[in-house]
Formats: structure tokens, C-alpha cells, sequence
């Protein structure tokens, strides 16, 4: 079978590139050094750079782990504040309404489910806060004489 001129070109092309490619994989291995563990290994002085030199022992300092804060600290215990105000708004026949918090005159929404059967507007209330799906909700209502 014979063999054109520019198959030919091409199959000396790709032997060339492939010398090549062979060639600086070569050097790269030859360049790179020995490639040991002790090259591979970073340090980190006390100022968090990195570095490839080991710290000096005298220099270095006992660190407690409990010390150490990896992000935002641990929320102590909290008492519950109980906040006084008075019923704005109550819809009986949907269940709902919104007490106005007598300190600071904020809103807070509530179900009937958090407060006692007999509440109407206008009534004087204690109650307490807790996170709901849509924000702030007033829960443990209890009417104030």
C-alpha cells in the first residue's frame, strides 16, 4: 500500500512531538530534585505565614486547645424575659392577633394556640418571644389583672 506524501508529514509531525513531549518530561524530572518528604513539608510560624523552615523550639509557646476559637462562641444560658404589653389587634375567628410590647412599642404576632381562651383586644398580657418561620412570635401569653 502506498503511502502519500502528506500522511507521511504527518506521522513525522507526531513521532517529533512526541520526542519532544518525552524530552521535557525528562527534565522536569531532572530539575524537580529529589522530591523527598522533608521538600514537600510547610511549617507555620507564629504569625500564620508559611513557611519552609521549622520554627525554632525556644521560641515556640505552650497553646491551651480550649483557647482556641474556631468561630463564633458558645451562646451561654438566658433566662426568658418575660415582656409585659397589650393586645393591638385579635381576629377570633381566624385565631391570630398582635400584641404591642409595652417597653418598646414593637409588634409581635400570636396565635390563639399561645394564649388563653377568654383574650380579647385591649387586655393586658405577659409573654414571651421565640423565633417562628416568619420572624418573632409572642408565645405563653398570660393575661395580667
Amino acid at each position: 500500500m502506498a503511502v502519500s506524501f502528506n500522511k507521511r508529514e504527518l506521522q513525522k509531525k507526531k513521532q517529533s512531538k512526541r520526542l519532544e513531549k518525552q524530552k521535557r518530561k525528562e527534565e522536569r524530572k531532572a530539575t524537580a530534585g529529589s522530591g523527598s518528604l522533608e521538600d514537600m513539608i510547610a511549617y507555620v510560624d507564629e504569625n500564620g505565614v508559611i513557611t519552609d523552615t521549622p520554627p525554632e523550639i525556644q521560641n515556640s509557646r505552650e497553646i491551651n486547645v480550649e483557647d482556641i476559637a474556631i468561630s463564633t462562641p458558645k451562646k451561654g444560658e438566658v433566662e426568658e424575659v418575660i415582656q409585659k404589653g397589650k393586645i393591638d389587634f385579635f381576629n377570633p375567628e381566624k385565631g391570630y392577633g398582635f400584641i404591642r410590647d409595652s417597653h418598646t412599642n414593637e409588634k409581635y404576632f400570636f396565635h390563639i394556640s399561645n394564649a388563653p381562651d377568654s383574650i380579647t383586644e385591649g387586655n393586658k398580657v405577659s409573654f414571651e418571644l421565640e423565633a417562628g418561620p416568619k420572624g418573632i412570635n409572642a408565645v405563653r401569653i398570660v393575661l395580667i389583672d
